[in-house]
């Protein structure tokens, strides 16, 4: 009997597999991977014809991590759109922020979310931390043939590491990279002026407010000096997405609770434009 006729799956779904879905893809269906598309122009510089996501900023505080993203995105010198989300949940307990490429990093951001599920429901279990910033920077690593073309996608995973009870940052180069980072970290245009506030504001006993305001700080000093970078529009009411990853799970902190931090950030730059004086011991 031709059990297709019945509408059953095809063999290649009933199969014993791997437990990653990014093999399975590549084994059945390459075309939907973001690295194999097919490109008449091949050799050409396509980054002009894409949005780039810009600056992301990841730092820990006791007990978890805080990612904050501004929500520019840009093509060239054109803003092309005001309210871009580029910070994710990953599962449970990680998050996932991207940088360049906006339309390649959101479907690998959407493969990495099932590529997790996937493993769990094979698997019958979760990939530890570690495990899950490996499988990440296999995806980047496919990627390379339209990195090489302009379309580059870096990526800040960060999570909460159960066996540490901490938060634990990696960070990627397109060539599929990871290096975990301590304490904090940014990418995108503007992430060397982020880092900078970063290392001058941060500091191991921060809090989760502590931490998210750090984060708007380092944002706005990206914005204020990287112009592909966003800072809060108060006028449209666009602030930063803020999530945060500690032993209870992966939680998007309310606009409502963001709108608060960015005013008062605001309000402090008014006085100080350059931002807080860090303490020099």
């Amino acid at each position: 009997m031709d059990v297709t006729r019945l509408g059953s799956l095809p063999a290649a779904f009933l199969a014993p597999g791997t437990s990653s879905f990014t093999d399975f893809l590549r084994q059945h269906a390459p075309e939907l991977l973001p690295g194999n598309r097919v490109l008449n122009n091949a050799g050409t510089d396509l980054s002009s014809l894409s949005p780039h996501g810009t600056t992301i900023v990841a730092a820990t505080f006791q007990g978890g991590v805080v990612m904050a993203g501004d929500r520019r995105a840009t093509m060239g010198n054109m803003i092309a759109q005001r309210d871009i989300e580029k910070v994710f949940q990953a599962d449970e307990f990680s998050a996932v922020g991207i940088s360049g490429s906006a339309g390649i990093g959101a479907e690998i951001v959407r493969l990495f979310q099932l590529e997790l599920e996937h493993y769990e429901k094979i698997e019958g279990t979760v990939l530890s931390l570690e495990g899950k910033a490996n499988r990440l920077s296999h995806m980047i690593r496919g990627n390379l043939g339209m990195a090489m073309q302009g379309l580059v996608v870096v990526p800040l995973f960060a999570g909460y590491d159960h066996g540490q009870q901490a938060g634990r940052i990696f960070s990627y180069e397109p060539t599929g990279g990871r290096y975990e980072e301590h304490a904090f970290f940014g990418v995108g245009s503007g992430s060397v002026f982020a880092r900078g506030a970063l290392k001058k504001l941060h500091h191991s006993d921060l809090d989760v407010d502590g931490a998210t305001t750090v984060a708007v700080q380092a944002l706005f000093d990206a914005a204020d000096d990287d112009s592909a970078t966003g800072g809060p529009d108060m006028q449209r009411h666009i602030y930063p997405i803020v999530a945060v990853v500690d032993e209870n799970g992966f939680r998007r902190q309310p606009e409502s609770a963001v709108a608060e931090v960015v005013q008062g950030v605001v309000a402090g730059r008014n006085e100080r434009p350059d931002g807080p004086r860090a303490p020099l011991s």
